[in-house]
């Protein structure tokens, strides 16, 4: 039997691989310190599982419209003007399946065969994967810790061609927790408009930033960048909300259009119950939100100063998500070597950078509590004293 070209290539997630395994050691009794997770360790707000309960209660448990609930996508559509000064009216809003499953809309509809997609690496592994599975080409540009891992207008401008159809702006990223400014915003938003291509903003991390770091929408900057992003955000993250499955885009009206058409055939409509824990959420009282963000910002602030000390890694302090990225080039492993053998033989599970596009790091998520990330660290802290 032969596979469609277009998942031929798509390997399995090596974020899912080294998660799977650590999970098997631990149901044997092994024990396993995890720095894998890409989701928070908060339980979902009361509030929010209460609105979840009361949907099933009332029977609200059938077919919905296929871009979502007008309630919620005015919910959102008011939320977009408060938080971040973007005008996008219910209609112009596409809630999905997470916002996994709002950008792979995004890229089945704009994108095709010959189409070039920017993507600054380190990325999100399954950035590239979705641009292939859309029959576009990624196209990488690399960045560096001494940039705090921000695409620079020289590297960008390089990578630009004729086929350029999208660039990815991640702002918080994920692996780097890198946050853009607005001037430097300003200078993709410049070249979007003179190259005439689009910004797919992935801002799924914009309440989990820290110190005086600001969040700030591209699609704010002004008419010409409005009409060339589309901005894609959900709960999973801010809300601990990751088995939940809402996610949501908004953008031009005509794309936005498009992607509602696609999704009515491909998905029907997102959960109904979750659809109304959703709203819940984004209407009501936003405590829990700062909460977990002020206990990410301990986190983050322990993780980085444990790494810093080890001597032979190091790692920048991110400004936004929940995740170091440690630079590991002076060990003389690969990413993949070294996160196997930190689960073997310090009983810590970390990911490569090899997946993310930077085979000189490795990913430790900050989604843990005080004692783990204390204990895990001391761990890889002996590892590295034995290996460096």
């Amino acid at each position: 039997m032969k596979l469609a070209k277009r998942v031929s290539d798509i390997a399995e997630s090596v974020t899912l691989q080294i998660t799977s395994r650590a999970k098997k050691m631990v149901k044997e009794g092994v024990d396993v310190v995890s720095f894998a997770a890409g989701e928070p360790d908060f339980d979902t707000p009361m509030h929010i599982k209460a609105a979840g309960l009361e949907a099933i209660r009332s029977g609200f448990t059938k077919y919905t419209p296929s871009s979502g609930i007008v309630e919620l996508r005015e919910a959102i559509s008011e939320k977009f003007k408060l938080d971040n000064s973007i005008d996008y009216p219910a209609s112009q809003i596409v809630v999905s399946n997470g916002a996994k499953h709002s950008l792979n809309n995004v890229f089945q509809v704009l994108c095709e065969e010959d189409d070039e997609v920017i993507i600054p690496a380190p990325y999100w592994l399954s950035y590239p994967a979705m641009v292939k599975m859309a029959e576009a080409t990624p196209v990488f540009v690399n960045t560096s810790s001494r940039n705090n891992f921000k695409v620079t207008e020289k590297d960008l401008t390089a990578r630009i061609t004729r086929k350029t159809k999208c660039f990815i702006l991640n702002s918080p990223s994920n692996p780097a927790g890198s946050v853009y400014s607005a001037d430097e915003l300003k200078v993709i938003a410049k070249l979007a408009v003179k190259y005439n291509f689009y910004v797919i903003s992935d801002e799924i991390y914009e309440k989990l930033i820290y110190g005086n770091t600001k969040h700030v929408s591209i699609a704010s900057l002004g008419k010409d960048i409005y009409d060339r992003t589309i901005t894609i955000n959900g709960l999973s993250k801010s809300y601990s909300m990751t088995g939940w499955r809402i996610g949501y885009a908004a953008g031009p009206a005509e794309i936005m259009k498009a992607i509602a058409n696609l999704q009515s055939h491909a998905a029907s409509n997102p959960s109904s119950i979750s659809q109304k824990a959703a709203l819940a959420a984004i209407s009501g009282d936003q405590k829990c939100v700062e909460e977990m963000r002020a206990e990410f910002e301990k986190r983050r602030d322990l993780m980085v100063s444990m790494i810093n000390g080890m001597g032979k890694v190091s790692c920048t302090k991110p400004e936004g998500a929940f995740y170091v990225l440690c630079d590991i080039s002076k060990i003389g492993m690969s990413s993949v070597e070294v996160a196997n053998k930190l689960l073997d033989e310090a009983k810590a599970a970390v990911i490569p950078g090899e997946p993310f596009g930077d085979d000189a790091v490795i990913r430790l998520s900050f989604a843990a509590g005080m004692n783990a990330i204390k204990k895990g660290l001391d761990r890889i802290g002996e590892w590295v004293k034995k290996n460096g």
